[in-house]
């Protein structure tokens, strides 16, 4: 029996590439010899393609990834306490990188392959490169100021149309900032002003000088949601809706059904081959993407209560959530988010500085991740806790374990490196220490839950992209060139 289109390319076509051939391609649905379909009836005529731009299928891709990976050795790290983020801690480990991938992990008498250069990392400890999920680098860069202040399209509840990846400046000195502090890949989102506040996008942290160069090959899209009182202040504020939570609800309810149909009325054209195409509607074409599953949804949201209605409205609409972010009472429903393979993305200490934060506990990552199957993560929003994520994760330990819960070190670290993967789509490729992974290495050095360490080398597909002892591998935005300061040797003290 014959698959409809829209079926047929769903079920061939993997990640986000799938919703633009959904809307796009013809011809999948016939089969047999003669030009007919199943059931004897005549297929549709060919048609011509449509105008550029008119069809997703014809560039379903068209801002594609140009990144590059930094030119990398193959190096052997030896000596260190290891945490791979699977859950192992290898003393005086080995970790064997090759071709930009990790090749091996393993204890000290792992074998170190010839022609590998060995970094002696005794005393020291190493981790996967942090993944911060909540980011706003590059579209709230530093300085901040009025005319780089591109987070939040706010002139309507719903933009889902906008692209976080087109207000991105890589220039922002802030990149540089979070790859001292071990972050290797970040997801960058639009505000919190709207309902939708349109696509975020994911990127490796490289000096570059495009958006495209950095651009995570093969990520998936995430879209930005807000509930709770950001949208309802902005637009409330401008006396429109939504200025309740239930305006809020019935705005996520108008959007989803317009999508709905939108998607329905493309496959409609496909099957039938009569009449003409939807006009493309960027807005309804992303949340279709939702629809589909090649958009991932990352939901700002702190309350219990609004999370469940959340919920429940991807069942009316049949999506799923893929991440709370904020989420500062996920503590009071984990099971459920457990259950249904929700990720909370959270802090440790912000709480209190709004009404839906006010239930905010230090505890709320380790009681999330309590369930079998939770998804704790900590996050930053903010482009100086980005430099910091070890030691906010090592206070949500801290709470953890006053809280009486036996949480290892070795287990915690998967709350910004492997869990954080998973929020965003990109398990298979990075996030822990495994081999065939990307080579993506912090060496701290120190145990990177004390509040002494830092981050000594940085590697990013196997290349050192930071390097604390080696001003050749300090990177330096093009903002800061001739600032005052800049080239500076930083003071150390002492006599002189």
């Amino acid at each position: 029996m014959m698959r409809t289109q829209g079926a047929c390319l769903r079920a061939i076509l993997p990640g986000a590439a799938a919703l633009g051939l959904v809307l796009g391609l013809g011809a999948c649905g016939t089969t047999g010899s003669g030009g007919e379909r199943a059931g004897g009836d005549s297929a549709p005529a060919e048609r011509e393609p449509l105008a550029r731009g008119l069809d997703a299928a014809a560039n379903p891709d068209p801002y594609p990834s140009t990144y590059r990976p930094l030119p990398a050795e193959d190096v052997a790290i030896v000596g260190a306490t290891v945490f791979t983020a699977t859950g192992q801690r290898i003393e005086s480990g080995v970790v064997v990188l090759t071709g930009g991938r990790i090749a091996a992990v393993g204890g000290a008498q792992a074998p170190v392959p010839a022609g590998h250069r060995v970094i002696d990392a005794r005393g020291r400890f190493v981790t996967p490169g942090i993944i911060d999920t909540h980011s706003h680098l590059g579209v709230y860069p530093s300085p901040g100021v009025q005319g780089m202040s591109d987070g939040n399209e706010a002139t309507s509840p719903n933009t889902a149309q906008v692209w976080a990846e087109h207000s991105v400046w890589p220039q922002d000195p802030g990149f540089n900032r979070a790859r001292e502090g071990g972050v290797t890949t970040l997801q960058i989102l639009p505000g919190s002003a709207n309902l939708v506040g349109g696509r975020a996008v994911t990127l490796r942290n490289v000096p570059a000088v495009t958006m495209q160069a950095m651009k995570f090959p093969g990520a998936p899209y995430g879209v930005k949601m807000a509930c709770g009182e950001n949208p309802s202040r902005v637009y409330g504020g401008r006396n429109q809706s939504p200025a309740t939570g239930m305006g809020n609800m019935a705005g996520y309810r108008a959007a989803f059904i317009a999508a709905q149909d939108y998607r329905a009325r493309w496959e409609t054209w496909r099957e039938s081959g009569e009449g003409s195409p939807p006009t493309r509607n960027l807005q309804n074409e992303t949340l279709a993407g939702v629809l589909d599953g090649t958009i991932l949804v990352q939901n700002h949201c702190y309350r219990a209560d609004e999370m469940v209605q959340m919920l429940d409205l991807a069942e009316e609409f049949g999506f799923r959530i893929t991440a709370f972010h904020h989420a500062s009472e996920a503590y009071k429903i984990a099971p459920r988010l457990a259950r249904e393979g929700v990720c909370a993305l959270t802090w440790t200490n912000w709480w209190g500085f709004k009404m839906e934060s006010l239930d905010g506990i230090e505890e709320n990552a380790a009681l999330v991740d309590a369930p079998e199957g939770s998804c704790a993560v900590i996050h930053s929003d903010d482009a100086i806790l980005t430099q910091r994520l070890n030691q906010e994760t090592a206070a949500a330990l801290a709470a953890g374990r006053r809280a009486g819960m036996a949480i290892s070190e070795e287990h915690a670290i998967a709350w910004i490196t492997s869990n954080a993967a998973r929020a965003l789509g990109i398990q298979d490729e990075t996030g822990s220490l495994e081999p065939g992974k990307r080579a993506d290495v912090v060496i701290w050095s120190a145990n990177p839950f004390s509040i002494y360490a830092r981050a000594d080398q940085v590697l990013i597909d196997g290349a050192i992209a930071f390097d604390r002892t080696d001003p050749r591998r300090q990177p330096t935005s093009d903002f800061e060139l001739g600032q005052p300061g800049y080239g500076l040797t930083p003071a150390t003290g002492g006599a002189r």
